[in-house]
């Protein structure tokens, strides 16, 4: 059975190019607007992977991840963070609230980003 993705991203070009991306890599993937229908399908159907954004409406992602690592049936899931906010701040503030990484969409590719998401899923089968 494939690895499920949920992309939790406003911007509806990215959100299609990334889904695509990973569709055609094999994987189960949903996408969410924004936290809020993000959170609501986590209640749904768990998921091996999310992609969040952090500046979306309504909640950010900041606080989807905080309300991620409080769920005890959400907080082993691997959060990557997708984000334009590059600061050193917000890059620590992600990775302490449970991210496993922190991704600056300007400086990575389509390719580079799936990398890093099968890394993920190699580390997580090891463990």
């Amino acid at each position: 059975m494939p690895k499920k993705i949920l992309v939790v991203e406003d911007d509806r070009f990215l959100r299609k190019l990334l889904i695509d991306r990973l569709l055609e890599e094999g994987y189960s993937v949903d996408g969410a607007i924004d936290g809020e229908e993000g959170l609501e399908k986590l209640k749904k159907e768990k998921c091996d992977l999310i992609l969040l954004d952090l500046i979306l409406p309504g909640i950010d992602g900041f606080e989807v991840l905080s309300v991620l690592k409080r769920d005890e049936n959400l907080a082993e899931i691997p959060v990557l963070i997708l984000s334009n906010l590059g600061q050193k701040e917000e890059i620590e503030r992600g990775l302490k609230l449970g991210a496993v990484d922190y991704i600056i969409k300007a400086h990575f590719t389509l390719d580079e980003i799936v990398e890093k998401i099968k890394k993920i899923f190699i580390k997580d089968e090891i463990e």
